[in-house]
């Protein structure tokens, strides 16, 4: 099978960071995250240009990525443009702080409950 014919697994949408995380966990969406980062607003056309993947499972994974809050689409004539929107991210990396906070404290403890015992 080729790159160009893999099928796209399209996770159920997800609130939340979760959403996130599960949109992102896709190396093509990673990557597709990463180009509208740094491009602005991009059309499908553009996306493929560079990549051997064709423009329908672009769109499936910037649907997913839209069901998540990574991206929305603007149009433009009769082409859609789409843009990275990084309030979802910026939730998601929100929790991830809060969850390491919650380890440090954890591990905080533990070292002073083992060095009470010593």
């Amino acid at each position: 099978m080729s790159p160009r014919s893999k099928p796209v697994k399209t996770p159920s949408p997800q609130p939340g960071p979760a959403g996130v995380f599960a949109a992102l966990g896709d190396e093509t969406r990673l990557r597709l995250v990463a180009v509208l980062c740094v491009g602005g607003a991009v059309s499908i056309a553009q996306l493929t240009s560079t990549t051997d993947i064709t423009r329908q499972a672009v769109t499936k994974h910037l649907h997913v990525l839209a069901d998540a809050g990574l991206v929305h689409h603007v149009k433009v004539g009769r082409e859609r443009l789409w843009q990275f929107d990084p309030q979802q991210l910026d939730e998601a990396r929100r929790s991830l702080d809060l969850i390491a906070q919650q380890w440090d404290q954890a591990l905080g403890r533990l070292k002073a409950a083992l060095e009470a015992e010593a």
